[in-house]
């Protein structure tokens, strides 16, 4: 089995080099990492005292491994399961990879190894809430709808909500624990309400990646925990992320969610860019051995969106700032490159001109499937609005957030109203009793289902998240403190 930290990485500098492979080991020593968690740390010994420190990093990498869900499958609860929760894959070292992508056009507009084959790890469960949210669309799952939690979905290692065998989980909060702190339980629980079980769930992800185009995608589970025969590519993921914008505009907005509030702990998403990078509302990280720091993200700036996705990152901070880099070079050339001519003005004058000659019919290009994909992708995954059929009640909500304070609370329930919904009550949220430590929630009231979810699309183009809450609702996301 290969040393999980033992793996080249190739980095990619702000203008498109690539650079010398950095190994993760230490000069005369030894390091290690473990596996899901958006704080991973290496740590290094020096070579004085390597002897000695040979037992004591065995035993901490073998705990390191078990903790990770990657102990030998004697270890396994469920024998029939085991695949799981195997060794990492022992494949191909971590490949750097990037691409960025013109939302709107579907354009490529730079990329490194964009096909190479390497392993998804929590970018899976981008294709979990695709069909998540496809049987939201068909009606197979309602929001507020109570999920059973199997032996098998509270037995998946960390990241987690904790879920206990024989509990139930709203689709809701399953939804955003997955967009905020990938919980493994969570993807589980949707795949086997979708399709039974884990492994059923995986063949229809594999399926549905057909239809999608992405030809060298392999689902295995869905949650993106180690499985050597789970593998994409950088391209695959950047047509994934264009499928989700384009399909469920409605629902895109779960991946600008910062932070979340499940059972009175209020949980924060992985993806600092959301916080770092101006114009960034989503999509997804993930992070495996294997596979290395990955991320999905798009952003908007100047009325352009970007789509970037950048594979085999060192570590978070430096996947990061590279996929920073590399947006920011894409949106100068865009904003950079001449408007299109549409029609030239000419001057006045005596006689008249000659009709200029017709202008060339454009040559048509090969067959693009992510120009296809873009065709239909939405500008600012805003709401697709149609004309009301019939009034609906209006006792939905949307929430702004749990704040520690209730003026806190206030100014931002009023603030919102300013900014997407005037007119509509500030309702201020009082502590539960399950509050640790108490939060007041600041919400708007009276909307119908559409007009929440319009108004939480408004707010988020203000760069204020925002969940809808629907009648009854008691656990819903926060926004901020």
């Amino acid at each position: 089995m290969t040393a999980p930290a033992d793996f080249p990485y190739l980095g990619l500098s702000g203008t498109g080099a690539i650079s010398p492979p950095v190994s993760l080991w230490g000069v005369g020593g030894v390091c290690g990492r473990t596996v899901m968690s958006q704080s991973h740390k290496v740590g290094c010994a020096s070579a004085r005292g390597v002897v000695w420190l040979q037992r004591v990093a065995l035993a901490v990498v073998l705990a390191g491994w078990s903790m990770a869900g990657l102990a030998p499958e004697a270890m396994a609860r469920h024998r029939h399961h085991s695949h799981h929760r195997a060794a990492e894959p022992a494949g191909p070292p971590v490949v750097f990879e990037a691409l960025t992508l013109d939302a709107d056009t579907g354009q490529v507009l730079s990329e490194a190894n964009a096909d190479a084959l390497t392993y998804p790890a929590s970018l899976t469960k981008m294709m979990t809430l695709y069909l998540t949210f496809e049987a939201l669309k068909n009606g197979r799952l309602r929001l507020d709808q109570l999920l059973p939690v199997s032996a098998y979905a509270a037995s998946m290692q960390p990241s987690h909500l904790g879920l206990s065998a024989g509990d139930s989980v709203s689709v809701r909060d399953c939804i955003l624990g997955i967009v905020t702190k990938s919980a493994n339980d969570a993807a589980v629980v949707l795949a086997e309400a979708l399709a039974g079980s884990e492994p059923a769930f995986a063949l229809q992800m594999t399926d549905k990646a057909r239809r999608l185009g992405m030809s060298r995608t392999v689902y295995r589970n869905a949650s993106g925990l180690p499985n050597p025969q789970q593998q994409t590519t950088a391209r695959d993921i950047a047509k994934l992320a264009l499928a989700l914008l384009r399909d469920f505009p409605r629902d895109y907005h779960y991946f600008s969610t910062r932070e979340f509030e499940f059972r009175g702990e209020v949980l924060t998403t992985h993806n600092h860019m959301l916080e770092t990078y101006p114009g960034a509302d989503g999509i997804k990280t993930g992070f495996i051995n294997a596979s290395g720091f990955n991320i999905a993200v798009s952003a908007v700036r100047n009325g352009h969106r970007l789509i970037g996705v950048l594979m085999g990152g060192r570590s978070w901070r430096s996947r990061d700032e590279e996929m920073a880099a590399l947006l920011d070079r894409d949106f100068a050339r865009l904003a950079a490159a001449p408007a299109p001519q549409i029609a030239a003005v000419a001057h006045p004058a005596p006689p008249p001109a000659a009709p200029p000659p017709a202008a060339p019919a454009p040559v048509a290009a090969a067959p693009d499937p992510i120009g296809r994909l873009a065709a239909g992708a939405v500008h600012e995954a805003a709401p697709r609005e149609t004309a009301p059929p019939h009034r609906e009640p209006e006792d939905w909500g949307i929430q702004v957030g749990a704040f520690r304070g209730e003026k806190a609370a206030t100014r931002a329930a009023r603030h919102a109203s300013r900014l997407a919904a005037r007119g509509k009550p500030e309702v201020i949220v009082p502590p539960s009793k399950h509050d640790r430590p108490p939060l007041y929630r600041a919400r708007l009231a009276h909307f119908t289902e559409k007009g929440a979810e319009t108004a939480c699309a408004a707010l988020h183009r203000h760069r204020v998240a925002c969940t809808v809450v629907p009648p009854g609702a008691r656990r819903v996301a926060s926004a901020g403190r």
